[in-house]
C-alpha cells in the first residue's frame, strides 16, 4: 500500500493515450536505499523498546530513499544517552549482518505465536507476512534488505515531539548516512584550514576562552561608560512644569540603558527620564518615571506615543517602559516630541 501511494504521488499528470503500452522501471539505487531505511525502522523499533521500555509502539512511519521517519509512543524527550544507545544498538545489528527470514502467507496466529509484533489499530487478514531479523519480528508487507549488513550504517538525525505522547525520530542509512559523515568530515577539514590547526577541538576551546575574556573586558568597558553617562545625565535635567525632564540620545545597549534609567528615577525626585538609543542599528526608547510622579505621568503611555515615530510599539508599567521599532530615522522625531513633554 505504501509503495502504491509513493508511485501515485510521483505521477504528475495522465498520459494523452491511456490505452498505450507503458513500462515501469525500478530505480535500483532508490530501491536499495528504501530497503535499507525500511529494514532500519524494524531494527530501530526493537532498539527503542530495549532502551525505553515495552510501552514503545510504532504510531506511524515514512520510508523513502533519502531518509526514514518513525513515530512512536513515549512520554518524554529522549536524552543524549538514550539516543546514542539506540543508535549503537541498531548499528550493532547491522554489523552482525543478520540474514532476513521471511515468512510469507502464514496464519496470523502462527506469526503471533512466533513473537511477531502486531501494531495496535492495524487491520490484518487471516494470513500475513512476517519479517524477521534475529530477535526483531514484525508483520510487514514492504521491501527489505536480504541481510542487515546491506544497510551499511544508521545515523539518527533528529528526535522531537510529533503529538501528545508521541515522539518522532528521523534518520538516514546507506548512501545518505555515508553522505552525512562525508559532509561532517568536509566541515571539519574546512574548520581546520580556517583555524590553521589540525586539532580543531583545542583551537575552538581556545577561541571560546578568548571570547569569554573579551566579553568580560567589554562588559567592564560598558559599565565604565555607563557610569560616565550617569554622572553627566544627573546634571542635565531641566525643570519643566511639575517635573524634571531628561531627554537624551545614546548608543548604549538596552541593558545598560535600563540600569541607568532605574538608578536615575530612584535618585532624581519628580523626574521623567526619556532615553533614545540606536545600539546595533536598532531604535529603542526607554522611559522612567520617579515614584512620586507616577500618579501624573505613565511611562507606558509616554513610550507608546513616542514609539509611533519609530514604527514600533512597546509598554511597561507606570514607572518604567520600553519600546523598539523599525524606523531608525524616526528617533529624531521622537526626540523632538519628547522635548515637548
Amino acid at each position: 500500500k505504501k509503495e502504491n501511494n509513493l508511485i501515485i504521488s510521483l505521477i504528475k499528470e495522465l498520459p494523452k493515450d491511456v490505452s498505450a503500452v507503458f513500462y515501469a522501471k525500478v530505480n535500483s539505487a532508490d530501491r536499495r536505499n528504501s530497503q535499507g531505511n525500511h529494514s532500519g525502522t524494524h531494527l530501530l523499533h526493537e532498539a527503542l523498546r530495549d532502551v525505553l521500555g515495552t510501552h514503545v509502539e510504532q504510531k506511524g512511519s515514512y520510508v523513502g530513499p533519502d531518509y526514514l521517519r518513525f513515530d512512536f509512543s513515549h512520554f518524554s524527550k529522549m536524552n543524549e544517552e538514550e539516543l546514542a544507545l539506540v543508535e549503537e544498538k541498531v548499528n550493532a545489528k547491522i554489523k552482525e549482518n543478520i540474514a532476513l527470514q521471511e515468512f510469507r502467507n502464514i496464519p496470523i496466529q502462527e506469526a503471533l505465536d512466533k513473537g511477531a509484533m502486531a501494531l495496535f489499530g492495524e487491520k490484518y487478514g487471516d494470513n500475513v507476512r512476517m519479517i524477521q531479523f534475529g530477535s526483531s519480528k514484525e508483520l510487514c508487507g514492504g521491501t527489505h534488505v536480504k541481510s542487515t549488513g546491506e544497510i551499511g550504517r544508521f545515523k539518527l538525525i533528529s528526535e522531537a515531539s510529533a503529538a501528545a505522547g508521541i515522539r518522532r525520530i528521523e534518520a538516514v542509512s546507506g548512501d545518505k548516512a555515508q553522505e552525512y559523515y562525508q559532509s561532517l568530515e568536509n566541515q571539519i577539514s574546512e574548520l581546520s584550514q580556517l583555524l590553521k590547526s589540525k586539532d580543531v577541538l583545542k583551537s575552538v576551546e581556545k577561541l571560546m576562552e578568548e571570547n569569554h575574556l573579551l566579553k568580560v573586558e567589554l562588559d567592564a568597558f560598558k559599565k565604565e561608560k555607563a557610569k560616565g553617562e550617569i554622572s553627566d545625565w544627573k546634571n542635565a535635567y531641566e525643570q519643566k512644569g511639575d517635573k524634571q525632564l531628561l531627554v537624551k540620545k545614546t548608543s548604549l545597549d538596552a541593558a545598560s540603558v535600563k540600569d541607568i534609567v532605574f538608578e536615575l528615577k530612584r535618585e532624581i525626585p519628580n523626574s521623567v527620564t526619556i532615553i533614545l538609543s540606536d545600539a546595533d542599528g536598532k531604535p529603542m526608547i526607554t522611559v522612567g518615571v520617579s515614584a512620586d510622579l507616577e500618579s501624573n505621568y505613565q511611562a507606558g503611555t509616554i513610550v507608546k506615543d513616542l514609539a509611533k515615530e519609530i514604527q514600533g510599539g512597546g509598554g511597561g508599567n507606570p514607572g518604567f517602559a520600553t519600546a523598539g521599532g523599525k524606523n531608525l530615522d524616526g528617533l529624531e522625531n521622537a526626540y523632538q516630541k519628547a522635548l515637548g513633554l
